[in-house]
């Protein structure tokens, strides 16, 4: 075998070379090197027991770390931090922001004529975030994008005063263009208009498009902007929240984002079935409220435009509730609500979600709510827009057949509606998945109404959507390809990140 100093051409440089490579200092480097390394590991590791997290995520991590410490350095990094108890707003401008929502200030929960349940909900989210309550409002339910779209653009246009508009995706396509042809409008008309947009949910979004926005004196901004280095990390925290307010009169929220696909399906979908709702009365300022503490947390002026005085709405009378959530909070708010919901349920539990990973809580919640012999429904997309999701949601489908569960498959296109119904009362509307992801790691906002006839409406909308599905039948599921069920296991190991 040739000698590799052999066959090197310049011997003077051959001998330089042999000597740096066998210098002293190169060998203290290396161990320097491998020192660092090994405090980063158990310095991650440390943080990560300290904090108290599920000991299953914990382990998974520290596992994780040891055995593969380079990519569980990188997926710590992106996936792992915790941002938890964050001020998202200051004391001072908390306080601002709450003389201006108090300006209709609520009857006493025992003069609503609640059930003892609503009750127990409407305490239990106003200890969670603070989230003040308001009867007298009128909504209006939608069920497909083109009614929810065009009721928002007429909205817009009628605007005379301001807009807030947050959603987590904006595209480029006609509805997008729309969108911002009406916000140019009444930008240039003097109307305030602001926008929240999230910036990984928007990234197809051309800079042209906001540049035309911001010549037109739209104040547009992204939500947690990823910027490499040094913001990496932010990309595990997404602002997942639909929200419009107008002139303080009227708010929208719901699980529809703006984009053409929301109308006619897209190219993989006959249909995207979605709910929306748009809320006039007093609960519009609870949406101010959210929009409000966003912009300011994203370093922008504290926003305390007035809201207009509300008389009694003739063929309202609907008692609203708005609870957020997100990775800043000291607890998973929307979890929280959802787990007492469905453990104080007598009757029955309907669940309408484009994704289905329950934390280990509430998935023992539903458990147990389908042995005591509440019936519990859960309607799922046949096909969604996630191979990946899809897979880890079946996972859990065989061990809820067994407890009396109900699963549903949606099929007749994309189910992306983010609906909870309990019993007679209470329903959950917003942009919460039924997901590790929306309880822990997204910024997400569901407006809770307490009302019989609301309950009335959307426990039809359900039943009316069961007609386009097929049952899940506990035989033919156990039926399924080995294979499909080992795909689903291995999925589901990923369920905390996806």
């Amino acid at each position: 075998m040739t000698d590799i100093r052999a066959a090197w051409p310049d011997n003077t440089s051959r001998l330089l070379l042999f000597d740096l490579l066998n210098a002293p200092y190169l060998s203290w480097l290396y161990y320097l090197l491998m020192l660092a390394y090994g405090v980063t590991i158990v310095g991650i590791i440390a943080i990560v027991v300290s904090e108290n997290r599920n000991p299953v995520k914990s382990l998974a991590w520290v596992t994780v770390l040891l055995l593969l410490p380079a990519v569980g350095i990188l997926l710590y990094l992106v996936f792992g931090r915790s941002i938890k108890n964050t001020r998202m707003i200051s004391r001072r401008n908390r306080r601002r922001l709450r003389r201006v929502e108090d300006k209709h200030r609520p009857m006493k929960i025992k003069k609503l004529g609640l059930s003892p349940e609503s009750v127990h909900l409407i305490k239990l989210t106003r200890n969670l975030m603070g989230s003040e309550y308001y009867q007298d409002n009128d909504v209006k339910v939608f069920t497909d994008g083109a009614s929810k779209f065009e009721s928002l653009i007429a909205d817009i246009l009628g605007a005379e005063s301001y807009i807030n508009i947050q959603y987590y995706i904006i595209e480029d396509d006609h509805c997008g263009r729309r969108l911002q042809e009406a916000l140019i409008l009444k930008a240039r008309q003097g109307v305030k208009v602001r926008m929240i947009y999230d910036h990984v949910g928007s990234f197809k979004l051309k800079k042209s498009f906001f540049r035309a926005l911001s010549d037109a004196g739209v104040l547009a901004f992204p939500f947690f902007k990823v910027v490499f280095p040094p913001f990496g990390t932010r990309i595990n925290w997404r602002n997942h929240r639909k929200i419009c307010v107008i002139d303080g009169r009227y708010g929208y929220i719901g699980g529809m984002n703006i984009a053409d696909r929301y109308i006619d399906g897209g190219s993989r979908f006959p249909r995207w079935r979605d709910t929306h709702l748009r809320i006039a009365g007093p609960a519009v300022a609870s949406l101010q409220y959210s929009f409000a503490v966003d912009w300011n947390f994203m370093g922008q002026p504290l926003i305390e435009d007035t809201l207009p005085e509300f008389a009694q709405i003739s063929g309202g009378g609907h008692t609203m509730q708005l609870l957020t959530s997100g990775p800043t909070s000291q607890w998973t708010s929307l979890a929280f609500l959802f787990i007492k919901a469905i453990s104080d349920a007598k009757k029955r539990v309907f669940i309408q979600t484009p994704y289905f990973l329950p934390t280990e809580a509430l998935l023992r919640t539903l458990l147990s709510a389908a042995l005591s012999g509440v019936d519990v429904r859960v309607m799922l997309p046949l096909r969604s827009d996630s191979l990946m999701l899809t897979a880890a949601s079946r996972s859990y489908i065989d061990e809820c057949l067994k407890s009396g569960v109900k699963f549903y498959f949606y099929k007749a296109g994309m189910l992306h509606s983010k609906v909870v119904i309990v019993d007679d009362e209470f329903v959950s509307v917003g942009s919460t998945n039924f997901d590790f992801r929306s309880f822990e790691h997204n910024f997400e906002a569901n407006m809770q109404v307490y009302s019989k006839s609301f309950n009335t409406t959307m426990t039809q909308i359900f039943f009316d959507d069961i007609k386009e599905c097929v049952r899940v039948m506990p035989a033919e599921w156990r039926k399924r390809p080995l294979t499909r069920k080992l795909a689903e296991s291995v999925t589901r190991l990923f369920s905390p990140i996806l």
